[in-house]
């Protein structure tokens, strides 16, 4: 009797935190033994969707209650029998081959025994009234979503798990969402190249620190991945909402995204509805599609925060949007060039719009078409703030070393400030177990409302980095360099350039021989 009661005590004394972890864990181990499913990458995209639909009807009953008390008509955004409780609640609700069926087939038997639409078909088949409702929200978002399961058993097994899980607790969203953050790490440090979709959350955190958007401001992030930059705005914005109007303001016409992809669309929309933005306004389609020049003041927003893509390789289609004097490979330099044209001029009492963005070294010493952008950045916009950070802060995602670029429309540049943000002391880099911590930063942060040259810090005049042809990777003059012992990354990096250079005149010098007589 003693030890019953002891597991009892034991039973009830769980967290909110314990228990919900151990439902997700106990969810991923169940999806572990479906032949379909194929590590981390497909076993999150699949609780994602499948806790975005418990989510939705859990949200669904609240309003639902709030319009019968008010008297209010209720139309459901999602009808039966396609609701999570219709189909998805009952733990012996319907399973193995039906389950499957309903959920992929375009036609199946649906739970209220009725021939019609598949899940999926139908989901995605949903029209907002009047565009950018949760119907259409939901419809993009299951354009992109897979069912990989096999097994319709192991599939009813983990929906039985999920549904313990009540999105009508406001500490259980909290607490979820931390454990959500946790689950998108984990893809990370397992997704190799799709690593592209995440950011470091201290690196996040600096930049909106910094930027710092307020309340009624626009914030864009044109490459959202799952949406880092978007959370920690939205948090940022949340702590100066003092009314209810405050609030409404900040859940409609505030925060915007765009992603492509839709594995990171879906992770986004999941984590910026855990997190409490119930009207994610994200765009599923490419940041670059539309030409500049067809950008206008009417598209243009106050804050733009982001990561976009470096090393990566746009369609020709995609390059026509741009100058073709400005028009390269290099992803990184697009969206750059998107930043630049997105950003609030300071017309009718508007504050400028600014930016924080992270960049690749190569951005920072290129020359060619990156120098020709970055002469247009110095000469049109002020980029005063070039932050260095040392080796391993996106491990293990890329060992590039990375710089994040300050900037707004206030007028032209007149001189950068650099800061060169120190590895740990006995650290030769950062690492998956010893990544960067968001308390490191907190000189840079103090530097940062009070500025002055020290062996951290130092100033350029504009005039300089013109002369030499616009290269920003301008070492610290106030720390002594160790030119016997420099890291083999540098050595590496300088070796690239070199080439990259050399490449560069050599393809220069064909273009020069093709249009010669013969």
């Amino acid at each position: 009797m003693i030890r019953l009661a002891r597991k009892a005590t034991t039973a009830t004394s769980l967290t909110t935190a314990q228990q919900l972890s151990s439902v997700i864990k106990s969810a991923r181990d169940i999806m572990r033994k479906d032949k379909g499913l194929n590590g981390d990458l497909d076993r999150l995209p699949m609780l994602t969707w499948i806790m975005f639909l418990k989510f939705l009807d859990d949200a669904e009953r609240v309003r639902e209650t709030e319009a019968a008390l008010a008297g209010a008509p209720f139309r459901p955004t999602i009808e039966p029998p396609y609701r999570w409780r219709d189909w998805a609640a009952r733990e012996d609700g319907i399973t193995g081959d039906e389950l499957t069926a309903f959920i992929n087939q375009e036609e199946a038997v649906r739970p209220d025994g009725v021939r019609g639409p598949g899940l999926f078909a139908y989901l995605r088949s949903l029209q907002g009234a009047d565009g950018g409702d949760r119907r259409d929200v939901i419809a993009t978002v299951f354009r992109g979503a897979v069912n990989r399961m096999q097994s319709g058993y192991l599939l009813r097994d983990v929906l039985n798990r999920v549904n313990r899980i009540h999105f009508t607790s406001s500490e259980e969203i909290h607490t979820l969402s931390h454990l959500y953050e946790s689950l998108l790490r984990e893809m990370r440090d397992s997704a190799g190249d799709s690593g592209e979709f995440y950011t470091p959350r201290p690196v996040v955190r600096l930049i909106v620190s910094l930027v710092d958007p307020r309340l009624g401001e626009t914030v864009l992030d044109p490459a959202a991945g799952t949406g880092g930059f978007l959370v920690e705005a939205f948090q940022h914005l949340q702590q100066q909402c003092q009314r209810a109007e405050d609030s409404a303001r900040l859940q409609r016409g505030s925060l915007f995204g765009i992603d492509a992809k839709s594995l990171p669309y879906l992770l986004c929309q999941m984590n910026l509805l855990l997190h409490g933005l119930e009207y994610p306004e994200i765009d599923p389609g490419n940041a670059l599609r539309f030409p500049l020049r067809e950008i206008g003041d009417r598209d243009r927003v106050d804050v733009i925060m982001t990561n976009p893509p470096f090393g990566g390789e746009e369609e020709r289609g995609i390059l026509g949007n741009f100058p073709e004097d400005r028009q390269t490979s290099e992803t990184a330099l697009l969206f750059l060039q998107l930043i630049m044209r997105k950003l609030r001029r300071p017309l009718g009492g508007h504050r400028p719009g600014r930016c924080g963005m992270v960049v690749p070294n190569g951005t920072l010493f290129g020359d060619g078409v990156c120098a020709r952008i970055k002469k247009e950045l110095l000469a049109e916009f002020n980029l005063h703030t070039i932050v260095r950070l040392p080796n391993g802060v996106f491990a293990p995602y890329t060992s590039i070393p990375t710089n994040l670029l300050f900037f707004d429309r206030s007028g032209p540049t007149r001189e950068v400030w650099y800061y060169e943000h120190p590895l740990p002391e006995g650290r030769k880099n950062y690492t998956k177990t010893q990544p960067l911590q968001f308390e490191e930063f907190a000189p840079c942060i103090a530097w940062w409302h009070n500025r002055e040259e020290n062996e951290r810090a130092w100033r350029i005049p504009v005039e300089q980095i013109a002369a030499s042809g616009y290269n920003l990777d301008l070492k610290n003059p106030n720390r002594a360099q160790d030119l016997d012992h420099r890291p083999p990354e540098e050595l590496v990096e300088n070796i690239l350039r070199k080439e990259q250079r050399i490449a560069e005149i050599m393809a220069e010098i064909r273009q020069a021989l093709s249009c010669l007589p013969r």
